[in-house]
């Protein structure tokens, strides 16, 4: 069985990736349109998934 201070620590760092993940998919996000207005192209693809 989990303990509750478990349970706790679990739920924050499940919350810390979702926050993670957000941010970066938003970072995608937001350079995909800097680029879509200047006209530039990338090569490099950003991942949108961290790994732990």
């Amino acid at each position: 069985m989990i303990s509750n201070s478990e349970m706790i620590r679990i739920r924050r760092q499940m919350q810390r990736r979702i926050r993670d993940v957000v941010a970066e998919r938003r970072r995608a996000r937001m350079m995909e349109a800097h680029t879509d207005l200047t006209g530039e192209s990338t090569e490099t693809d950003t991942p949108l998934t961290t790994t732990v």
